[in-house]
């Protein structure tokens, strides 16, 4: 069978675009990141004041260069 390419939405299962992000280096990761942050911020400014947001306490890491 030959590997084909396809442009079509249907065709991409959640695993193969999990795979496609595994790929990405960890700083193309964080550029990502932020440009979906980004997009959301600018599109409904007003989230991070939504009701019922909680802060995780013990699940993100800060990381320094040493």
């Amino acid at each position: 069978m030959k590997p084909t390419i396809s442009h079509q939405w249907q065709d991409e299962t959640i695993e193969a675009k999990t795979l496609w992000f595994r790929a990405l280096p960890l700083d193309e990761r964080m550029d990502m990141l932020c440009m979906f942050t980004d997009l959301i911020l600018s599109v409904n400014p007003t989230i991070v004041e939504q009701r019922g947001a909680q802060s995780l306490t013990g699940r993100i890491q800060e990381l320094s260069a040493a």
